[in-house]
């Protein structure tokens, strides 16, 4: 039996547990599937396991709650640098991550929340129709990139139900789909004004979420690219608005948000 301490937070209610790498002795999965479980561990969307490396860097491990690894999250991400704002006062900290380096800066604190900027990379945008079994008619959507794999959509339910389907059960279909080898996540669109946009997440590895950085980045880019919404918006979801820049398709894009930490405790793990 060993004692894992542990960070939990959230950003826009999509919640992520802290654990030092150290602490994993490559059960990275299998404490994923077992701390993240909302009935029998302390609940989460996904953990990110954080090494500190001896040169000073610092480098993420994402694992979702079913025990899959994915290349980053732009919410997990930014809970992180919220958490090394209030631990050890880092005003802006570089992480590095399997979908590339993400910069992250303290904005303000506003009570509980940090706000932070995050450097999410230059998204790819290209659009694309799928074709699903058992679902009727061609899916018109895009691919988007943005350090891991996105499927966008843009409904005119302003339920953000599609195919005679709601959006949950159409995102469960499309983030299995043989399109997409690993998996995708799917974002579900409803432009509300040019610079502002709604939507909805089906999270690969997770199921539906409150929120999604790199989900907000994707449905913001596939927005400005192919819908000609403004290249600054607010993008909102069920848990909360965050704030995206991309001046051109050639930038590097900007995501602005909050996150709170929640608690921190220990864990017994067999």
């Amino acid at each position: 039996m060993s004692r894992i301490p542990f960070v939990k937070a959230h950003a826009c209610g999509n919640d992520f547990l802290i654990l030092d790498e150290e602490h994993a002795h490559g059960r990275h999965a299998v404490l994923a599937h077992k701390l993240c479980s909302r009935n029998t561990g302390i609940g989460a969307d996904g953990i990110e396991f954080l090494e500190r490396r001896p040169n000073g860097e610092f480098f993420l491990r994402l694992f979702n709650a079913d025990g899959s690894e994915a290349e980053l999250s732009g919410n997990g991400t930014r809970c992180v640098a919220a958490w090394l704002a209030a631990s050890e006062g880092r005003q802006e900290t570089a992480l590095g991550t399997h979908g590339g380096l993400r910069t992250c800066r303290l904005i303000r604190r506003d009570g509980v929340d940090y706000w932070i900027e995050s450097n999410m990379g230059i998204p790819q945008v290209t659009p694309k129709t799928i074709e699903i079994p058992g679902v009727e008619g061609p899916i018109h959507g895009a691919v988007v990139n943005v350090g891991n794999p996105h499927f966008v959509l843009f409904p005119e339910s302003e339920a953000f139900s599609s195919h005679n389907l709601s959006w949950q059960a159409l995102g469960a279909k499309i983030a299995v789909d043989a399109a997409f080898p690993k998996g995708t996540n799917v974002e579900f669109v409803h432009p509300l004004a040019p610079s502002h946009i709604a939507f909805r997440i089906y999270e690969r590895g997770c199921g539906p979420t409150t929120s999604s950085g790199t989900g907000t980045c994707a449905a913001a880019a596939a927005s400005m690219a192919l819908r000609g919404s403004a290249r600054r918006l607010s993008a909102t979801t069920q848990g909360g608005t965050q704030q995206v820049a991309w001046p051109t398709d050639s930038s590097e894009m900007l995501l602005t948000g909050p996150a709170e930490i929640i608690c921190t405790g220990e864990v017994d793990f067999a």
